[in-house]
């Protein structure tokens, strides 16, 4: 693959979760689902590309050390919510369940499949992989977390947050979990992390609603 295909790959991915997936008028399990089934079908198509499944961060062999970055590094978010709930000055600033009115379904599906699975294996996996080839680490690196911030242009307006705030934010967020990727040579560490940093947050903000939830 060139430079030039790599750069199109990575304007694909932001164009899908921007433009095309939001207009297909699927509520959100269903663009949850479809996500993951995208995220699925690039690593098979990746595979059939010639990418290994160490290249793509799917091999059997790194499971075990994905495990333990991932675990060592889900522990953070989970004291930060925890201490964020149970210190009364910092409750008050844990922002408020914006899905709280499906918040179980919210929690136990459409994190870990419609944003868990679906981008680490879009990013830390096929993305990462596809970069790597063509573009030295350090440029990899930043086109790999400039696309992961563009990635969550919508989700920004449709939470009336800042669009360039959430980009920074998201994209600095993508640097941390492809270094844990690289590290431990699996997209199970990323994920795990990844996984504890969205539920930790749903659940402090569920804790510090001032009231029972409809």
């Amino acid at each position: 693959m060139s430079r030039s295909s790599s750069v199109l790959v990575a304007t694909a991915v932001v164009v899908w979760n921007n433009g095309i997936l939001p207009r297909c008028g699927w509520g959100p399990y269903g663009r949850a689902v479809a996500g993951a089934a995208t995220a699925l079908t690039a690593v098979g198509v990746a595979r059939a590309a010639g990418y290994s499944r160490n290249e793509l961060g799917v091999s059997p062999s790194t499971v075990p050390a994905g495990l333990r970055y991932g675990a060592a590094a889900a522990l953070i978010p989970v004291v930060a919510g925890a201490t964020a709930v149970v210190a009364q000055p910092w409750r008050s600033g844990i922002p408020r369940a914006a899905y709280s009115a499906d918040f179980y379904g919210w929690v136990g599906f459409r994190i870990p499949v419609g944003t868990v699975v679906a981008e680490e294996l879009l990013f830390r996996s096929v993305l990462s992989a596809v970069l790597q080839r063509v573009w030295s680490p350090r440029t990899a690196r930043a086109l790999h977390a400039v696309t992961f911030g563009l990635w969550h242009v919508r989700a920004a307006r449709l939470a009336h947050e800042s669009v360039l705030g959430t980009v920074i934010v998201t994209a600095a967020s993508g640097v941390l979990f492809e270094e844990l990727r690289r590290r431990s040579g699996s997209v199970v560490a990323p994920a795990l992390l990844h996984l504890s940093v969205n539920v930790a947050g749903a659940v402090a903000a569920r804790a510090a609603e001032p009231g029972p939830v409809d």
